[in-house]
């Protein structure tokens, strides 16, 4: 067993990708590593098994993928060519999709249980409606958004 700290903090991207194929041969060969980070994207290349800790509790353990589906499902991100399409759109995907378009500065993301089929009817409807579309990209939810979501409290002001 081998227990890791922080192994790649400090580290440049060549280094850190170094440390991780050393890590994933030493998984391969049998060894059982304990990496300790708070590099998600480390823990998501890496674990098999994740543990989130917050302030010292245990409040979720699982596989990477696990813990992902727990805050939802993929997304579809939507950027369009003109931002003044966009309340159209936003309401025009929530129609497609049966779900609440979320808004943000460039676009909107709509929840996508099954990917294939709203990326191609988004892309009709937005055709059929005259909307450019600047880029429509599937999405799953990150190990930095499991995190804020599992750890999310008030924070007294």
């Amino acid at each position: 067993m081998l227990f890791l700290d922080e192994p790649t903090t400090g580290l440049d991207p060549r280094g850190r990708s170094e440390v991780w194929a050393a890590v994933r041969e030493l998984v391969a060969e049998g060894t059982t590593v304990l990496l300790t980070t708070q590099y998600l994207d480390e823990a998501d290349q890496l674990a098999g098994r994740i543990a989130v800790l917050d302030h010292g509790a245990l409040v979720a353990e699982g596989s990477p993928a696990e813990l992902k589906s727990r805050i939802g499902g993929d997304r579809v991100e939507v950027v369009l060519h003109d931002a003044a399409d966009l309340p159209a759109a936003a309401a025009l995907a929530t129609r497609v999709t049966g779900a609440e378009a979320e808004r943000g500065d460039n676009g909107f993301s709509v929840p996508a249980h099954d990917r294939v089929r709203v990326l191609a009817g988004l892309a009709a409807a937005f055709d059929g409606a005259g909307i450019g579309i600047a880029d429509l990209t599937p999405r799953r939810p990150t190990l930095h958004e499991v995190f804020l979501e599992l750890t999310a409290r008030e924070v007294p002001v």
